[in-house]
């Protein structure tokens, strides 16, 4: 099975020998005022519907996000999580040569080597904020672009009409967008293509993020119905288990409800990313990046990645190596950020573990 997540906490906890609910998972960037509020009791009243199969093509779920973002049930799949729809993609699509824009979440190369689709990146750098130019990129000869937006690891994001300009110049190649953390950004309904009239945008959709649900696995899929067609071909029946198809349509029926949980989100992580960048700020051996989104990309200029995980999960903590990141090294982090008493926890424990760096301690 490839694995190379974070939010491994059984793991570590089995490593600790303490509870998972023991540590501070700043490894899995979920919302740290999730699940909305209701939720949890509206699942709880629909326990007694796990007796029976779910709704085997989700249909109901399809047509409740369909209203919910005004846009045609039939552009639109569910599936189980994004990973599910990301590994079918490759082969539905028949991709020959896929382009990543990196450096990024693993599954798309992963899902694009198991099924031996070849793929090349394109490198954003330190240099330039971890940023890319659309404008210059190399785009041919590959048929498939994922572009993850925001991006993760490193929290930038690239201009709705920016990417729309690049599409319409490449008509006849795919465009992969994988919005998954673009609920976190202000103003993400404006920034999405969810509604983009383009054949060849292909976005992905997340609710384990914004909502606070990964374990329920739910993710949509939304493209031009032809796409869409070839896609469903290559899904699997009952994807969408009966508490996830049973969240999905209470929060889809929840518009205003579900807006304004979105907005204080947004307000309260714009609090905790300037919390976090100011208590670090003056930190030796670290540089954080600016990000618009709900984790924090870091550079440590003495320790490892590997060392500085280490020295947090001995008090609990789970922070994000990001060595595995094709175009990181092992220098690189990743904070996801969380409510203020354990990001306090979080700036006060790698604070004092950058300072013993400095004085030549051994950590």
């Amino acid at each position: 099975m490839i694995n190379g997540h974070g939010g491994n906490i059984f793991d570590k906890a089995k490593d600790l020998g303490c509870d998972p609910m023991e540590i501070l998972d700043m490894s899995s960037n979920v919302n740290p005022l999730g699940p909305m509020p209701g939720l949890m009791a509206h699942l709880h009243e629909h326990l007694e519907r796990i007796i029976a199969l779910p709704e085997a093509g989700a249909g109901s779920i399809i047509r409740a996000f369909s209203s919910h973002h005004d846009i045609d049930p039939e552009k639109v799949l569910a599936g189980n999580g994004t990973t599910q729809l990301i590994y079918t993609l490759p082969v539905a699509l028949k991709i020959k040569q896929a382009l990543i824009l990196g450096p990024t979440y693993s599954d798309y190369a992963d899902a694009c080597r198991m099924h031996g689709v070849d793929f090349r990146f394109a490198l954003s750098n330190k240099k330039t904020s971890f940023s890319h130019t659309l404008d210059t990129m190399d785009i041919e000869p590959s048929d498939t672009v994922f572009i993850c937006n925001p991006n993760n690891p490193t929290g930038t994001l690239i201009p709705s009409e920016t990417i729309e300009s690049l599409v319409r110049r490449y008509p006849n190649i795919h465009f992969i967008i994988d919005e998954s953390y673009l609920p976190f950004v202000p103003k993400g309904e404006a920034r999405s293509l969810i509604g983009s009239t383009l054949p060849n945008i292909i976005v992905l959709n997340s609710m384990s993020k914004i909502f606070r649900i990964p374990g329920l696995r739910i993710g949509f899929i939304v493209a031009h119905p032809g796409i869409t067609e070839k896609i469903s071909a290559y899904m699997l029946p009952w994807s969408v288990n009966t508490l996830a198809q049973a969240a999905v349509n209470y929060l889809m029926t929840q518009k205003q409800d579900v807006s304004e949980f979105i907005e204080k989100t947004r307000t309260y992580l714009a609090g905790e990313r300037q919390f976090v960048m100011t208590a670090l700020q003056s930190a030796p051996g670290i540089t954080l990046f600016p990000s618009t989104t709900s984790f924090i990309l870091a550079k440590l200029d003495r320790l490892t990645a590997e060392a500085v995980s280490r020295y947090l999960l001995s008090y609990r903590i789970l922070i994000r190596d990001c060595g595995n990141f094709q175009g990181l090294s092992s220098q690189f982090i990743r904070i996801s950020l969380k409510t203020r008493d354990v990001n306090q926890i979080l700036t006060d424990r790698l604070r004092e573990c950058c300072e013993i760096s400095g004085q030549n301690i051994s950590i």
